[in-house]
This record gives structure tokens, sequence and C-alpha cells, in this order.
């Protein structure tokens, strides 16, 4: 296992800053996802540690030490691009014994690490299949037998589940993550799929322009998002601007643009123009009459069935649109035009800075 440092890493491309000042440390051990928007820069920093890019500037430590001056093969680290790479008149075996060959590993040796990679990945039955003889999940499991077998301490893998079909990406992911995991190595998986870097990652690193927006745990990240652009880049949220009218301790007043008001905390002055978020999971609708803090009325406008869960559309009486979603055994009790209550759990509500160029800008929508 190895850890990994990128130290005020920089890259830029003509006029394009494709990594910006880019500062991270990952575990010994760790598995880490990076995510983040199109041409956020992802995709650059894997290289870089693979030694495919040079940085302008900021250096690259591995297991401690530090490589800028190391070409690629002397990395430890190998780079597993999203189109796997398989030589096209190898055939299974070759293609994954290929590193070690060339390494100049003796032929035992290749045979015990063919075979223990095969294994792992559930080919040993296909060893003489080309790579137009698989299945795109064959191929994307022979390409990372032939990554493993090279023998690195750090695997960066680039959105490696991105060609294939819905289904098989679900049933993979799990299935690299174990690998991963009992081969003791340390990963930079790079994915545009949130659900995917949820539930794969020990920790996730979202990036936007080229810098680290925030890194932490999957749940934190999800509960605890730092600014509006992570708050709605993992998982979706609802926004309401507005401006503190009033504040006791720490619990602030909000009314917003649509003449409404919210209770929430947060460390604000009467005065100051924030966003508030909340996770569309944690908005509640019902059909009581009751009001009190947080708690507004409306009516449900339209539903989007998405299997377990269903999201609602409810325009406020206020004139707000808000998203919830809930099990669709709950949301699929109501009809399109019912009245409805909805509520905004306090603790819940998280309070940010107004963005200095607008929240359209922020979160990107």
């Amino acid at each position: 296992m190895a850890a990994i440092r990128l130290s005020n890493i920089t890259k830029r491309y003509g006029s394009l800053t494709a990594v910006d000042d880019f500062t991270i440390d990952v575990k010994d051990g760790e598995y880490l996802t990076i995510i983040g928007p199109t041409g956020a820069g992802k995709t650059t920093i894997l290289k870089i540690i693979a030694g495919l890019v040079e940085q302008d500037s900021g250096d690259v430590f591995i297991g401690g030490e530090p490589v800028n001056e190391y070409p690629p093969e002397k990395r430890s680290a190998v780079y597993f691009p999203q189109t796997y790479s398989l030589f096209p008149h190898f055939n299974v075996w070759e293609n994954t014994t290929f590193a070690p060959r060339i390494q100049g590993v003796g032929e035992q040796e290749i045979s015990t690490i063919g075979k223990e990679m095969l294994t792992m990945v559930r080919l040993w039955k296909r060893p003489d299949a080309l790579p137009s003889e698989l299945s795109g999940g064959m191929q994307q499991r022979c390409g990372l037998a032939r990554a493993l077998a090279a023998n690195a301490s750090v695997l960066l893998l680039d959105e490696p589940l991105r060609a294939l079909d819905a289904r098989l990406r679900i049933e993979l992911r799990y299935e690299l993550r174990k690998l991963v995991k009992d081969l003791n190595i340390t990963a930079i998986h790079v994915t545009h799929d949130q659900e995917e870097a949820m539930s794969i990652s020990d920790r996730i690193a979202v990036i936007k322009n080229g810098r680290l927006e925030q890194i932490d745990t999957p749940q934190k990240l999800f509960d605890i998002p730092k600014n509006p652009f992570v708050a709605n880049f993992i998982g979706f949220s609802n926004f309401i601007e507005g401006v503190i009218v009033n504040k006791t301790d720490d619990l602030l007043t909000i009314k917003g643009t649509y003449d409404d008001t919210i209770m929430t905390n947060g460390e604000f002055n009467i005065g100051d123009k924030v966003v508030a978020s909340i996770k569309i999971e944690y908005v509640v609708v019902d059909k009581q009459n009751e009001g009190g803090p947080n708690t507004f009325f409306g009516e449900i406008e339209d539903f989007t069935f998405l299997g377990k869960f269903t999201t609602l559309d409810v325009k406020l009486d206020n004139g707000r649109k808000i998203v919830s979603k809930l099990q669709s055994t709950i949301a699929l009790s109501y009809s399109k035009g019912e009245k409805v209550r909805v509520k905004f759990p306090q603790e819940k509500l998280i309070a940010f800075e107004y963005p200095k160029f607008g929240l359209i800008k922020e979160v990107g929508v």
C-alpha cells in the first residue's frame, strides 16, 4: 500500500487552468473517489499522479517519496482508463500477464500471477478468449486483472464502469471495491456518478474548476456540505435565498425572497444575505393542517416515479416550488392538485453565505 500526497498542483493547457493549486492527502489503503462536473480536472489529476501528464507546479508524493522526476513505470501506480485499452490481438491470458512479462518476471511466477488475477476477476475459464469475444463486463474485468497484475501499490481508475449498462455497473462497483480491499492497495476512482461514489468510497473529494471544494466521508458530504455547490452535487437540494432578520444565540430567522420565513441554526448576523439548503429526502410532506415554524402549505404539481422512491413537485401557496423525495408507497397515495403540508426540519436546514456570483452560477444549474 502507499499513501499519496498532491501538494499545490497546478496544470494549465494554454489559457485553460485544468487543475488549480490542488492539495490532497490520500490515506494508505484508502478507496478515494473524485467526483465533479465535466471538465473539473478529474482525469488530469489521475494522469499527473501516474506520470502521464506533467504538472506546471506542485509536487506528487507516493509512499512518502517525491516522484516528480520519476517516469510512469517507476511510480508504482497504474492508470486504468475508461476504455480498458486491452490489446485486441492478445487473449485474456496474454493481456493479464503482459506487465509482469515485460518486467522480466520468471515464467513460474507469471503463471502464478495470471491464475490469481483471473480467478479473482472470475475469468479463469476464458483465458484463450480475445477481447472481441468478451462482453463489456468481462472486458472491464480483464482490464482490471491486467492492471492489478502490474503489482502496483496505487490503482488509478478513470471512470472504469462508464461504458457498462446500468445493472452491470451496480454489480461491478462492489466487486471492484472488494478486489482493491482484498489486495490492500490504495485506489483513486474518478466518476460522474454520485450514487457510485457514495456506495464504494471511504471518502469522496468533490472538485470544481480544478479546485478541491470538500473532502469527507459520503455521509458527512451528504449531511454537512460546506457550500451550496457540494450541497447540490452530492444529492439534490432545495435552496431558499434570503436575509437574516433575527438572531437569538445561534438560531437564525431568514426572510426568503417569496416573503416566507424559515428558522435554522448558523453563525451569521442580522442583515447578512444567505442561502439555506435542505435535501429533498428531508422535506416532509403530509396531509396535516397544523402550522408552525418552517411549515408551509401548497399543492402537488407533479410526480417522478423512480422505483422504490418518487419525487413530488410541490408549489407552495406563496409561489415557491419545492421538491420532496418519498418512498413510492407513500408518495403515490397523493394525487396531482392535492393540498398538502410541507415541513422543513430545522436541524436539516443549512445556511450558507450567499455565493459571490449568485446561486445559479454557484450550483451550476
